[in-house]
């Protein structure tokens, strides 16, 4: 084990067409890692990885699968290759189901088929069209929060991911995204955009969800994490069981910090994180939470043995 080492596992947003083809063409392991999670839902996620077609890789229900079965391919491969044991996990976001995998905390199958309910239920908490999701560049968060506040007039707006600092993502009802976004902008933002998504995580609006995804959450096996693991909603270490599962339902309706989360990290001597899953969205997002911190990525062949050699 590395002492200095962290693995943390991206959310949704990281998919993309084609991700880990490469590492797939050339690590029959990453192909296999797939096939048993398709088996368990019942269609070729391998092949709508690959080909698409991309509207449907980007239902919730499907992206939330796609992206932790690449993370874990890319774990177990990580592992295969004899690259050392990280000292802390964490996930932003869905990507806290791929650090349980690696915690050993949660089955992969379990997980599989444990994110694709979660995606179900979030579909299902509100209909298309009725939520959304703004990120907000350049402005101080109080300053996120008072724009919220002032926008909601009775609707769910709120600051939903704390990523990076003058990076925060705002969700809720789409009037209320929209005044908040305007908001926003007149309080000085460098750019308030609104996001391609359909539902509007990590805000009030998902409390039933949640309510209804406990039974699912209670109806797998878990272990107590074999390696800490940093919680999205607590921003901090949790060990006990209990504890955790009920910080991972909540993390539906709450937001992800996940500056405090790096924070944190930093706090316990880590000076390298490797970035596990496809893409570099948080690799960005790390640079900005703390100095002085290393980061790589696995997602490419090139990559992957860049991590390896920089790591050994």
């Amino acid at each position: 084990m590395s002492a200095s080492l962290a693995f943390v596992f991206p959310g949704q947003g990281s998919q993309s067409l084609g991700m880990l083809a490469g590492l797939g063409e050339q690590q029959k392991l990453v192909i296999d890692t797939f096939a048993e999670a398709s088996d368990a839902l019942d269609y070729d996620l391998w092949a709508l990885a690959q080909q698409g077609p991309e509207e449907r890789l980007n239902q919730t229900d499907k992206t939330q699968p796609a992206i932790l079965v690449a993370s874990i391919a890319l774990w177990r491969l990580w592992q295969a290759e004899g690259g050392p044991r990280p000292a802390f996990v964490a996930g932003h976001s869905l990507g806290e189901y791929s650090a349980l995998v690696a915690a050993g905390s949660l089955g992969f199958v379990d997980a599989v088929r444990l994110v694709e309910r979660r995606g179900q239920l979030m579909q299902e908490a509100v209909p298309a069209g009725q939520g959304g999701m703004a990120a907000v560049l350049g402005l101080e968060d109080a300053d996120v929060l008072a724009a919220c506040a002032e926008a909601a007039e009775g609707e769910v707006v709120s600051a939903v991911n704390f990523n990076a600092p003058g990076q925060v993502v705002i969700a809720g009802a789409a009037g209320a995204v929209g005044r908040a976004i305007e908001a926003c902008k007149a309080r000085g933002a460098k750019r308030a955009m609104a996001l391609p998504v359909s539902v509007p995580s990590h805000c009030a609006l998902m409390r039933p969800a949640a309510e209804r995804f406990a039974a699912a959450v209670e109806g797998v096996k878990w272990q107590a994490p074999q390696i800490p693991l940093v919680q999205n909603a607590s921003a901090s270490v949790v060990a006990d069981l209990e504890t955790l599962k009920c910080d991972l339902l909540a993390q539906l309706y709450s937001p992800v910090r996940w500056v405090e989360s790096m924070v944190c990290l930093a706090s316990q001597g880590i000076t390298d994180l490797v970035e596990c899953g496809p893409g570099k969205v948080l690799s960005g997002l790390n640079k900005r939470c703390v100095k002085g911190i290393n980061t790589h990525n696995l997602d490419t062949p090139e990559a992957f043995a860049a991590a390896r050699a920089a790591l050994a």
